[in-house]
């Protein structure tokens, strides 16, 4: 079953595997390549990548910087395997000198780098994925960018369900064996924002789902991400999903024969007979968005998050795995998403230690320590994201339903 969604865009053709939206990759060299692009806004535009084209985290960052520096004929110098170091500062101070007028950093641990390069070089504006800082460093060269990929998470759970209630229909399992396995990086407030979105979506269509939750202290950890979802699956998990960037998950699923829902690209060519979709954030918008600024002298937002609506969140078409039914309750649930009547996280649908939420003071400036700063459950839910605020996910509630495991770190 292969279908694309009238809502959603497909990933790019390139992703064969996939990675998730904080970081991913292997460590090779450091390597730089250029694309001159033909007549447009006359900019230059630097990428520095934690990893490369190896790394669908990167690879997704990667293909939209050149998507949309071809588009808008700006030329691109792409710095890859660029360390969350002292080398994220010396990469951004090169791209500067080479004249760039836009430099953007992908991975959480490059943000303090630079930030130090746009205070050293204020003529050129510098942004940030998935960073906390821009709207206290108060620097107008310097921004962070993220999207509502919960949206595109609790869609990606919404399949995990449907494939849920598919095999209890099936007798392959009971109603109460309806456990799924998710393999996080770190325990910060991205990896558990995406993952209660993804059991919340599921919830939304199989009420009976719980769901285990492992870490493997890495962004990518090809073995590491093997075994905890082995781990998973050998306690009972029937479905798997993952925030961490490697194939591991996806081919030990495969192997053994266990649905999976990947981030960040499709595994169907990897995993042909358990690949369900997966979500990701499209970049092309906000570079387009951001060059586009720059050309007009206009100002860039501190905190852009993008939105389904805008294509910046996306799923891939549907795997062979799907349940029959799913792109269905998929567009349906988008198109509710943008209008704005479902929320992710709407508090009548989870509860906290047996408890329904009505206020909860998030920590959204992250200051070392961690005070609670918004109040965060407005009109029925947790407005992630909203009103200004920070673009990075600041969601770090455990709620029912979810069990962590033992963490590694």
């Amino acid at each position: 079953m292969k279908k694309f969604s009238k809502i959603a865009a497909v990933a790019l053709a390139a992703v064969s595997a996939f990675a998730l939206c904080a970081c991913g990759g292997n460590n090779a060299s450091n390597g730089d390549s250029t694309a001159t692009a033909g007549e447009g806004l006359g900019l230059k535009a630097g990428f520095i990548c934690l990893h490369d084209e190896n790394s669908t985290y990167d690879l997704n960052f990667i293909s939209a910087a050149k998507k949309a520096c071809d588009k808008l004929g700006v030329e691109a110098v792409i710095k890859t395997n660029i360390p969350e170091g002292q080398e994220c500062q010396q990469a951004a101070e090169e791209l500067a000198d080479a004249g760039c007028d836009f430099i953007f950093a992908d991975s959480f641990g490059h943000e303090d780098y630079i930030i130090e390069a746009a205070k050293e070089y204020p003529e050129i504006q510098f942004s940030h994925a998935t960073g906390t800082k821009a709207h206290t460093e108060n620097l107008s060269n310097f921004h962070n960018a993220f999207a509502d990929i919960y949206d595109g998470r609790y869609l990606a759970g919404i399949a995990a369900g449907m494939k849920l209630n598919e095999m209890i229909d099936a007798g392959q399992i009971t109603a109460d064996e309806a456990k799924m396995g998710y393999v996080g990086a770190f325990t910060y407030a991205e990896v558990i924002s995406g993952y209660t979105s993804f059991y919340l979506g599921a919830k939304s269509v199989c009420p009976t789902v719980t769901m285990e939750v492992t870490f493997t202290g890495s962004w990518y950890d090809e073995t590491a991400e093997k075994t905890g979802a082995q781990t998973l699956i050998d306690d009972g998990c029937v479905l798997i999903s993952q925030h961490a960037d490697s194939m591991g998950a996806p081919t030990a699923c495969e192997t053994a024969g266990v649905p999976d829902v990947s981030y960040n690209g499709s595994t169907a060519n990897a995993c042909p007979n358990t690949f369900i979709v997966s979500s990701r954030i499209d970049w092309e918008p906000y570079f387009e968005y951001c060059l586009n600024a720059i050309a007009n002298k206009e100002e860039i937002a501190t905190d852009w998050c993008g939105t389904l609506a805008n294509g910046s969140v996306a799923l891939t078409e549907l795997g062979t795995a799907a349940a029959e039914g799913t792109q269905e309750a998929i567009d349906a649930a988008a198109e509710k998403l943008m209008k704005g009547e479902l929320h992710a996280f709407d508090t009548a649908t989870f509860t906290v230690g047996g408890e329904t939420l009505t206020s909860y003071m998030a920590d959204v400036d992250s200051d070392a320590d961690y005070t609670p700063d918004h109040e965060a459950i407005t009109d029925g839910y947790f407005n992630e994201s909203g009103e200004g605020l920070r673009s990075a996910p600041f969601f770090d509630l455990q709620i029912d339903g979810i069990t962590l495991l033992d963490t590694k770190f």
